[in-house]
């Protein structure tokens, strides 16, 4: 089972411990926040009002995004009638809004920004304390690209679910899969190609799957499904339809058609077996499927 990641969580820690009431109370009267969702400034927060703030990964900028992808002067947000507007800075990624790549747009509540690999939220409105603590809320237990249970959420539900079944009235199967040539997709078509397609596919997946069935993202292209009172029988036939739904059709980026197919891995609990070792014997299934060429369900 992946490692618990400890840089996640000291920086919620961080983001929850901290005195954020006079913070909390400027963003209200200025009327707009910027929240980071992923990367090493997770939980970091601006408060927007009438001066403009840059982003980028130059020194003077209001907001440092310390990453590759990120351009020394990446975007600029700039007060707009009530409101606020994005301006890409002729970044060598670009700024995306909502998934669409974009040279300035005015935002709403609740948009969802990309600068290199990292993900921020512009927060306005009414309730901007209310919707800070929920999204800070909703950082502790889902992915903020995909919008699946992240890593974290998923390994102690895991444990939770080992630890019930560990007196084998019911049954408990784990699908591990992850998406093949996921690398080459980066590679080719740039990261925010490769967001997009982990979105589609996650998207694609959550669509076949029943409220029982818990499903997190738990690497960069890694995702599992927890099945609860199920046997292995069915989980494979679960896993199959895993992989029809990924693979269904081709992701569009940008006018760009992505092929997508995974690699399926499936466990069933064994007696006396701990959560570690269940993930460990459906990662391996994992590779089996991976070396058995790949767009295939093992066992």
């Amino acid at each position: 089972m992946p490692e618990p990641d400890d840089n996640y969580e000291s920086t919620l820690e961080v983001t929850i411990s901290r005195d954020m009431g006079t913070l909390i109370r400027v963003a209200a009267e200025q009327r707009a926040l910027l929240l980071v969702l992923s990367g090493t400034r997770l939980g970091h927060r601006v408060v927007l009002g009438d001066a403009a703030v840059d982003v980028g990964r130059g020194s003077g900028a209001g907001l440092i995004l310390d990453a590759d992808s990120v351009s020394r002067k990446h975007a600029r947000l700039e007060r707009f009638g009530g409101g606020h507007k994005i301006v890409d800075q002729g970044s060598t990624n670009g700024t995306y809004v909502n998934g669409v790549r974009i040279k300035e747009q005015i935002l709403k509540d609740g948009d969802r920004i990309g600068i290199g690999k990292a993900l921020l939220k512009y927060l306005a409105g009414g309730n901007i304390e209310g919707a800070y603590h929920e999204e800070v809320q909703r950082l502790m237990r889902f992915d903020p690209l995909t919008n699946v249970f992240n890593k974290r959420h998923f390994d102690e539900s895991l444990r939770l679910s080992v630890f019930t079944a560990s007196g084998g009235a019911k049954a408990l199967s784990l699908i591990v899969f992850d998406l093949d040539h996921f690398k080459k997709v980066n590679d080719t078509h740039g990261h925010m190609a490769g967001d997009s397609v982990l979105c589609g596919a996650s998207q694609a997946v959550q669509a076949i799957l029943s409220p029982t069935e818990l499903f997190g993202r738990v690497g960069g292209e890694e995702f599992a499904v927890l099945c609860e009172d199920t046997e292995i029988a069915v989980a494979r036939e679960r896993g199959e339809a895993i992989r029809r739904a990924v693979s269904r059709e081709p992701y569009t980026f940008e006018d760009k058609k992505l092929p997508v197919t995974v690699s399926v891995g499936v466990a069933q609990l064994a007696s006396g077996e701990e959560a570690e070792g269940l993930y460990e014997r459906a990662d391996a299934q994992l590779y089996a499927a991976k070396a058995a060429g790949r767009n295939c369900v093992r066992p």
